[in-house]
C-alpha cells in the first residue's frame, strides 16, 4: 500500500495525475477499514486483513479495482501508468496489474514540431526571439518520479538539460498540421521559480515577424515551485511552522492548450508568450525570491482525426 499512481499521457514526463496511495486509487482510505467491499467503480474484494485471519491461499492475495467512466482520462497517442510498491517502492511483494483500454487503434494527437531553447540552430529554425531573455544557462536535476534511491542505488540519475529564464517576452514559430483540431503546446521548464504566468497571443501570419496579427490565446499559468512550506505541530492546534523545503526536482513539463479557431488551416503559427509575475510570498512576511518564466523546450502536438482504415 501507499504507492503513489502516477499517469503519463501523451510523451509528458510531468504525471498529469497523481495519488498518494494505491488503496486509496482502489477506492480504500484507510485500508477499506480491513474489509472486503465492491462498489460500481472501486472496490477490495478479495485479500484478508492480515495472514492470521487468512482462511486460504487466495485470502492471502490483496487485489482492488477501479474503472475510470465519470473520471475518465483521455489522451491522444500513448498511456504510462506507474504504481509504486509501497510508500517509497521499497516493497518486495509480487505485484501484477490488468489493464482494459476502450479505444480507436490510431492516434489523435501528432508532435509537428520541437523547439529546443539555447540549441543555436533550433532557435534560428523557429524564429525565437527573446531580448530579454538569459543566456542560456545548464541544469542539472530531475522530474517529480518518486525516491532518487533504492537500496543504495540510483534509481532516477540526474539529468542535465540547458534553457533560458526571462522577464519579458518570448516570440517563435511553430510548424502544424493544418487538419488540425487545436494544438497542445508543452513545455519544459526550470520549477524553481515561482508561479509562472504569461500571457498567450497567437498570429497565422507568421510571415511577416514585425506585422503579425495577434490574437489572444488565454493565460498560461502553472502555480507553485520546487520550494514549499512544510508545517506539522506536535498538537493539533499548535501554532503554524514555517519549515522551507526544496525539492531536487526542477524539471517540469506543463501544457497549454491553443484553440481549434487560432489553428486549424494553418501549416504554421507565430507564438508570443509574454511574462506577467505574480507576486505572492511562499508565506505572509518571506521575501519574494526571483520571479521569471523559464523555457527549455517547446513542442507542438495537432490533434487530428485518427486514420483507422
Amino acid at each position: 500500500m501507499e504507492g503513489d499512481p502516477r499517469f503519463f499521457f501523451d510523451d509528458s514526463r510531468t504525471p498529469q495525475a497523481y495519488g498518494t496511495g494505491t488503496e486509496e486509487w482502489g477506492g480504500g482510505g484507510d485500508y477499506w477499514g480491513g474489509r472486503n467491499m465492491t462498489l460500481p467503480f472501486a472496490g477490495h474484494p478479495v485479500g484478508a486483513r492480515n495472514e492470521t485471519e487468512a482462511l486460504n491461499d487466495q485470502d492471502k492475495i490483496e487485489s482492488a479495482y477501479r474503472f475510470l467512466l465519470v473520471d475518465l482520462m483521455p489522451f491522444g497517442n500513448r498511456a504510462v501508468i506507474r504504481l509504486e510498491h509501497g510508500g517509497e517502492n521499497q516493497s518486495s511483494e509480487h505485484y501484477e496489474t490488468l489493464t482494459y483500454w476502450y479505444g480507436l487503434n490510431a492516434p489523435a494527437l501528432a508532435k509537428t514540431d520541437e523547439l529546443k531553447i539555447g540549441d543555436a540552430a533550433s532557435e534560428k529554425a523557429h524564429r525565437y526571439r527573446s531580448p530579454e531573455a538569459s543566456e542560456p544557462y545548464e541544469i542539472i536535476s530531475r522530474y517529480e518520479w518518486g525516491v532518487d534511491t533504492l537500496d543504495g542505488k540510483e534509481v532516477y540519475p540526474a539529468e542535465t538539460d540547458r534553457g533560458r529564464k526571462t522577464a519579458g517576452q518570448s516570440e517563435f514559430t511553430l510548424t502544424l498540421r493544418p487538419d488540425n483540431f487545436g494544438v497542445v503546446l508543452r513545455r519544459k521548464l526550470d520549477y524553481s521559480f515561482p508561479n509562472q504566468r504569461a500571457e498567450v497571443h497567437v498570429s497565422a501570419n507568421n510571415d511577416s515577424v514585425e506585422n503579425a496579427d495577434w490574437k489572444f490565446a488565454g493565460i498560461w499559468y502553472l502555480a507553485g515551485a520546487n520550494t514549499c512550506v512544510y508545517s506539522n505541530p506536535k498538537e493539533e492546534l499548535g501554532a503554524t511552522q514555517h519549515i522551507v523545503q526544496t525539492s531536487n526536482r526542477r524539471f517540469r513539463d506543463d501544457e497549454f492548450i491553443i484553440p481549434r479557431e487560432l489553428a486549424r488551416g494553418h501549416s504554421a503559427i507565430r507564438v508570443r508568450v509574454k511574462f506577467t509575475p505574480v507576486k505572492i510570498p511562499l508565506f505572509p512576511g518571506e521575501s519574494l525570491p526571483e520571479l521569471a518564466w523559464s523555457e527549455i523546450r517547446y513542442d507542438a502536438y495537432c490533434w487530428v482525426m485518427p486514420d483507422v482504415n
